[in-house]
């Protein structure tokens, strides 16, 4: 099995235990469960942000460590600042993350995204349990039909819908339900990393969907390139969480980031 397979049959095993461990009527009664969604698709439309979706990520499969000592809060008040959102890992397994993470991460003001591998619709109510706005759907672990399904509870229960894909064959996951589609520039089964996916599938992607380019974006000039493209959204996350402050590596490059696009 590639990584991807071997991620996807632990996340049954996880999901089939959690859902015998709580049920669905105990996530709904989760103080975080009726609460007011904050719409990240709004935030990006607006483009009054830096556009960046700052990710908190302890590790990875294809990195290994990348920060173990970086304190969620603090890390999530710098993102909050001049972030459109906050993606927050929940997998345990393989990126070191934690439904915990993401709830001490709800503090902050705007809107965040379940960075997770979505199989089954028990997690979109987990989502909202624990006070996620919007999920994130893998077209390369499911079917156009199971997008579809599990999009469909999430605008149920209020929660906007990110859909990743990797190339041209999974545009066919692309449905009304879907707000915002994502290029992954890390091909989830070899791993490597090349931006030309995003600017290749970038003119491919409806023009009613949000375009959101993720992975190996580490430079002023790659995000520049990218707006001009047609991207509103820039998924970050390890540029930041290899640095001692997180935080303080994000806020610089923000900083950097305004001063071109003014200068």
């Amino acid at each position: 099995m590639n990584i991807l397979e071997t991620i996807v049959a632990t996340k049954q095993t996880e999901v089939a235990l959690a859902k015998q461990q709580t049920a669905i009527a105990e996530l709904q009664q989760m103080p975080f469960f009726n609460r007011n969604t904050i719409s990240l698709k709004s935030i990006l439309q607006n483009g009054n942000t830096s556009g960046i979706i700052a990710e908190f990520k302890r590790k990875s499969p294809s990195k290994g460590i990348i920060n173990v000592t970086a304190d969620v809060v603090t890390v999530t008040n710098a993102y909050a600042k001049y972030a459109a959102g906050i993606s927050v890992l929940t997998d345990a397994s393989f990126f070191g993350g934690s439904f915990k993470d993401l709830q001490q991460a709800r503090i902050q003001p705007v809107p965040i995204l379940r960075k997770d591998f979505m199989i089954d619709a028990y997690q979109v109510y987990e989502a909202k349990a624990i006070g996620a706005d919007v999920i994130l759907l893998i077209a390369a672990c499911l079917t156009p039909q199971q997008v579809k399904e599990l999009a469909t509870v999430a605008k149920q229960l209020g929660l906007e819908v990110l859909l990743e894909i990797h190339g041209t064959e999974e545009l066919q996951h692309i449905c009304a339900e879907v707000d915002m589609v994502g290029v992954n520039n890390r091909n989830l089964k070899t791993f490597e990393v090349n931006i030309q996916t995003s600017l290749h599938l970038i003119a491919k992607i409806p023009d009613d969907k949000i375009a959101i380019t993720e992975s190996g974006i580490s430079s002023i000039e790659s995000i520049q390139q990218l707006k001009l493209a047609g991207f509103k959204g820039f998924l970050m996350g390890e540029n930041f969480m290899k640095h001692t402050s997180p935080g303080i590596a994000f806020t610089q490059f923000v900083h950097q980031l305004n001063s071109e696009l003014c200068g």
